[in-house]
């Protein structure tokens, strides 16, 4: 039985490993504990994203496939050019695991939703740094921006590999 990979989880990374945004798909969404397990699925992903962004000879924001969690799982990622970091779980059951290769259409977009956050004057991303937070002067460390919470779910839910998303 072969089937299509599809996305299992987007996590946006502050410039500072701090976690901005998670989005479970299905059919992980029923699962218990899938938000512990992503979560911590994309803070291990953070050494790696570490490494990759080190290396001075990369021309692209595509750092590729940053790891394989098993035969089903693996994590992509992507660095804009503020720090900030995407990562996409694709999950590849019954497929092909470096099928999340097409990942690139996603990263476009997610960066595409990214920067019209940034645009919003109301969101301020200084205020959800960890310092900010754990001082009280920030607010919540995730964004709540509803606009971007729908582009990201409209994202991971229409992707498939290879596709571009508009």
């Amino acid at each position: 039985m072969t089937t299509t990979a599809s996305i299992a989880c987007i996590g946006i990374i502050g410039k500072h490993d701090n976690p901005l945004h998670i989005s479970i798909f299905p059919p992980h969404t029923n699962t218990p504990g899938a938000y512990l397990e992503f979560s911590f699925l994309l803070n291990a992903s953070l050494d790696i994203f570490d490494l990759r962004s080190r290396d001075h000879s990369r021309v692209d924001q595509d750092l590729g496939l940053l790891q394989i969690i098993d035969e089903r799982l693996t994590i992509w990622g992507w660095e804009t050019g503020t720090g900030a970091r995407f990562a996409i779980v694709v999950d590849a059951w019954g497929g092909d695991t470096t099928e999340g290769g097409g990942a690139r259409g996603a990263f476009r977009a997610l960066q595409t939703a990214y920067i019209r956050l940034l645009q919003n004057p109301f969101y301020t991303p200084d205020e959800h740094t960890p310092m900010a937070t754990a001082n009280g002067d920030g607010k919540s460390g995730e964004i709540t921006s509803r606009q971007f919470i729908a582009a990201v779910r409209r994202i991971g839910e229409k992707w498939t590999p290879g596709m571009a998303v508009e």
